[in-house]
């Protein structure tokens, strides 16, 4: 029976980096487009949406790493390299800008 189990958290901590990296990846695409567009006007609101999604991401990875589902290391790597993108992301309309 633990071994049932053990596979069964195991199935549970897969599927839950898989779709946390999904959603991580969602993010990545809104960031490239929003790159990719940097010659169209900047819209504050693209912007808030990209806010409010890390926001949200950065909760459901906190939630998946105090649940035990994520190792902690993992859950940070996830959020900081979209940080690290969003950062670029701003750096770039800032440069626009100027």
């Amino acid at each position: 029976m633990a071994l049932l189990e053990t596979d069964t958290i195991d199935n549970l901590k897969q599927k839950a980096l898989r779709l946390l990296q999904e959603d991580a990846d969602k993010i990545e695409k809104l960031i490239a487009i929003q790159m990719e567009n940097l010659t169209t006007r900047q819209c504050p609101l693209y912007e808030e949406v990209l806010d409010t999604q890390m926001y949200g991401f950065s909760r459901a990875v906190d939630f998946a790493v105090r649940a035990g589902l994520v190792e902690e290391g993992a859950g940070k790597l996830l959020v900081s390299q979209l940080e690290r993108n969003l950062a670029l992301l701003y750096e770039a309309l800032d440069q626009k800008k100027e």
